[in-house]
Order: C-alpha cells, then sequence, then structure tokens
C-alpha cells in the first residue's frame, strides 16, 4: 500500500510529526479514502517506508485505536468499523447546514468598545493611579494571608465569600458610609460586572424588564442582555433618573439599576426627594432597585449623599461596590448587600450559580481593611485626585476660556467637558485617539432619543505635571472638530 501521502508536503511547521501522522490518517478514514478493514502496514514497516521514527508510527496508531478508528490484534492494524456518530458524518467536501453562531443574546456583548491600549491612555476615564497602589502594605498582608492558609482558603469560598472579609466590609461600611449592615448580609463577588450577573438571574427572570439609566453605564447593559432581560432606557436629568408616568405604566421594571451618587458619565448626584420616591414607586412594582455606588469613595464636595440602602427600613434596594478603581482592577473582588429578608437565599444561589475562589486574597484584604490601610489609602487618593482635578479645570479654562462648561466634578475620577452646537464629540474622540488621548464620547454612552454632546475626560491617572500637553493636544482634537464643522 502506497502511504507516501501521509505526509507528504506541505508539512505545519508548528506540529510535531506524530500529530501530522495521527490527523492525516484519521481524516482519510473519516472521509472514506481508507476504507472499513483497510489493513495498515506493520509500525516498523511504515516507519521505514516514511523514515520516521516508529514509536512517531504508534502514537499515531494507539491515539486512533483509542478512538475506534482502527483495531488491532494479533493479525495486525486495520481501519475499524467507524462508531455511528463518525460513519455518519458528512464528508468536508460535502458538510453544510447552517453557519455557526452565537445566541440572540450574546449581541449585547458584541457593541464596539473603547480598545484596552486606550485604558493606558492620558483622559481614559475610570483608571485609577496604580502608581500609588500601597504595595508594601498590600504586599504584607498577603504574605500574612498565604502564611496563615489552610485548605479552606484553597477550595472554593464560603457561601457569600470569606466571613473575615464580610465582617471587615461591615465594619467599614457601617463607619465610612452610615450603612447599619452585619457581615450576614453581605456576598462578595468577582467585581462590579459579576455582581449585576447576580441581580439579574437571581432577582428577575427572563424577559423581565430592567430600566437603565440614559446615558449610563455600557456594561450594565451587558450584564442584563445576557441574562435575559429586556432593557427600557430611561433619561437622566439634574437629579438623576427622571422616570416618566409613562415608563412606570407602560415599561414596568422588575430591576432598576441607578448610579445615585455619582452618575456615570454625567457626574449628576440624585436628589433626596427623588431617592425616596423611586423607592416608594419601586415597592408598589415589586421592584428591586440596584445601587451602585459609584465612586462614592472619592467625594470631595461634602459628606457623600446617604446610600438608598439604608434610607428606609427593608427598602428593595441591593447596594453595589467594587475595589477595582479604590484599589486595582486586576483583584476582581466586589460586592452587594442585600436586605435580611433575602441575603441568607442569596447567597446560597449565588454558590450554586457560579464557584467563588481567591480565598487567599478575600482574606488578604480583610486584613487590609482592619489595620486601616484601606480607610488612609482611601484619604490620599482623594487629596491626589482632588489635586489632579483642580490642575485640569484650570487648564481647560486657559485653553477653552472660562465658560467651557464642565460637570462631575463633586467625585470621581472624570469630569464631562460640553461642547458646543457644531463639534461632534465622536469626530473629536476619534481625532483624540490618534493624538494619543484615551476620552471618550459623551454620545456614546446614550441611546436614542436622548443626544449628549461632550467629552468624559478621566484624570485618574493623569499626573499634574502631565496635564498640560494632554490638554493641549485635547485642544486641537477640538479645533479639528471645528474645522470639520
Amino acid at each position: 500500500m502506497e502511504l507516501d501521502w501521509l505526509l507528504a508536503p506541505p508539512l505545519p511547521e508548528t506540529m510535531p510529526r506524530q500529530r501530522v501522522l495521527y490527523h492525516r490518517l484519521r481524516d482519510a478514514i473519516l472521509i472514506g479514502r481508507l476504507a472499513p478493514g483497510t489493513p495498515l502496514p506493520a509500525s516498523r514497516s511504515l516507519a521505514a517506508s516514511l523514515k520516521i521514527a516508529r514509536n512517531t508510527v504508534l502514537f499515531a496508531y494507539e491515539q486512533l485505536v483509542a478512538e475506534g478508528c482502527l483495531a488491532a490484534d494479533r493479525q495486525g492494524t486495520r481501519v475499524a468499523l467507524l462508531p455511528a456518530r463518525l460513519a455518519t458524518a458528512p464528508s468536508r467536501a460535502d458538510e453544510s447546514g447552517a453557519p455557526l453562531q452565537l445566541s440572540t443574546r450574546a449581541a449585547a456583548a458584541l457593541q464596539p468598545e473603547p480598545a484596552r491600549e486606550a485604558a493606558a491612555l492620558p483622559f481614559a476615564p475610570g483608571t485609577p493611579d496604580y502608581g500609588a497602589f500601597p504595595f508594601r502594605s498590600w504586599r504584607a498582608c498577603l504574605e500574612r494571608a498565604w502564611r496563615d492558609a489552610g485548605w479552606r482558603q484553597l477550595g472554593y469560598a464560603a457561601h457569600g465569600g470569606d466571613p473575615a472579609l464580610r465582617a471587615a466590609l461591615a465594619g467599614h461600611l457601617t463607619t465610612v458610609r452610615g450603612l447599619a449592615v452585619d457581615a450576614g448580609q453581605i456576598v462578595i463577588t468577582s467585581g462590579t460586572q459579576a455582581a449585576l450577573d447576580l441581580c439579574a438571574r437571581l432577582l428577575a427572570d427572563h424577559g423581565d424588564t430592567v430600566w437603565a439609566e440614559n446615558p449610563g453605564y455600557l456594561a450594565a447593559r451587558v450584564a442584563f442582555g445576557l441574562a435575559g432581560l429586556r432593557v427600557h432606557d430611561v433619561p437622566v436629568d439634574s437629579e438623576g433618573l427622571a422616570p416618566s408616568e409613562t415608563d412606570w405604566s407602560g415599561h414596568p421594571p422588575r430591576l432598576i439599576m441607578i448610579t445615585p451618587s455619582h452618575q456615570y458619565p454625567t457626574g449628576r448626584v440624585m436628589s433626596l426627594p427623588r431617592r425616596l420616591a423611586l423607592i416608594a414607586r419601586a415597592r408598589q412594582s415589586a421592584a428591586w432597585i440596584i445601587e451602585d455606588d459609584y465612586d462614592s469613595e472619592f467625594r470631595r464636595a461634602g459628606p457623600a449623599p446617604p446610600a438608598l440602602f439604608g434610607l428606609q427600613p427593608d427598602a428593595p434596594v441591593v447596594y453595589v461596590g467594587t475595589f477595582s478603581k479604590t484599589l486595582y482592577p486586576g483583584l476582581r473582588l466586589g460586592y452587594l448587600v442585600l436586605p435580611h429578608a433575602v441575603a441568607a437565599d442569596f447567597a446560597r444561589a449565588t454558590t450554586q450559580a457560579t464557584r467563588a475562589g481567591q480565598g487567599i486574597e478575600q482574606r488578604a484584604l480583610a486584613d487590609f481593611i482592619e489595620r486601616g490601610y484601606y480607610t488612609a489609602h482611601l484619604r490620599r487618593m482623594r487629596a491626589r485626585y482632588a489635586a489632579r482635578q483642580l490642575a485640569l479645570r484650570a487648564a481647560l479654562k486657559e485653553a477653552f476660556g472660562p465658560s467651557v462648561e464642565l460637570s462631575g466634578g463633586d467625585a470621581g475620577l472624570h469630569l464631562v467637558m460640553w461642547l458646543p452646537d457644531g463639534v461632534r464629540d465622536s469626530e473629536v474622540a476619534a481625532r483624540a485617539a490618534q493624538l494619543g488621548l484615551g476620552l471618550r464620547a459623551l454620545g456614546s454612552y446614550t441611546r436614542p432619543p436622548v443626544a449628549c454632546n461632550g467629552l468624559v475626560l478621566g484624570y485618574g491617572s493623569l499626573a499634574e505635571g502631565m496635564v498640560g500637553e494632554a490638554v493641549r493636544r485635547l485642544a486641537a482634537a477640538v479645533q479639528s472638530g471645528h474645522t470639520a464643522a
């Protein structure tokens, strides 16, 4: 039998010969080139014919025998009668059928997003100052966590997360945020996105309606869409989420997603009357409010407004927090705070929905909080970010005039610079990217019929010495937008 074609060129450069021989024999069997019952040469004979090592042939034969493609006995090796699932498979030349595709829900995760490298550029929103991270203190906490680790820290995390971290967080939220909570109400998650995914799956059913702020946090829409929820956009005004009676009657929500302390991306703060009214209507509608307390840790204009979670007893509010901005996003730890009535069941359901890990990191973070390192780090970063915002405001007013309209400076890590009519934010953002800036067009956060025209300027990673040059490039990008208009 002539089998020279088994290793005939072209040969894949990176694939070992034993894998090449295996694949070509298997393909020949599947398409019928080698019919059932066809005897194959002995391993020594084939190796000599192909001028390869005998072990190479043995590997291919043994693998195909294990898969049922070949049969080997005292009489030699021959092509086996294939299992039904292989014998009925169409040949590659005749393969047809529906194209491979993702689910309809997956479309929610395929929306355009900024390039990953943009996060390292000046004005990239949501990027903290990595250089100011307290490496020494965090490393010491990690070393203690590893030194004291037992088998429990190497397995899946306990219901709701590590007990030490839940207790440390309860104390921190009670002291710093004014939330009277206990450890049993806290569920540790793998960041905000994981928290929203859990809320979408455990607090709502497929096809339910979720309200999203417009403009708003785009990743939240992805989490809700992947959970099979119908996203209804509700506009934001100067006091936060502003639903109309038509929204309540025509699109009754099961979930209401809000960022009341520092609306993302506009930076507006939800007023207390609006907060109380939203809780009352949510109760009437049997809806849950998901309160993402976005950037409340970096509040500069007085104390942070009270969280919806603590405004009324047993309010239908779930509080979401994360360490992505206050520490670093790669930590992938966040948390949910739930009402007592559902906290235990939610924690048990979470364990079934996803197997949480990071036991060592959770224990280290608990130590980091208990020793006061976390509070001290937040205090230092508030001062640093406040100084950067002042420098940025001054540079923007010098470059664009004192009448430049800015918003969102009460908290957080970004400002919104509103653009005049005739200058499109999308065009400015595209030109800014060419100039090495990572800003975002405000319009990219909106859905029709809402229209916003501005730029989201992150300053968390923008050192004060870099502000002047970054604003100079920004001015050039805006000027090109004027020219294009």
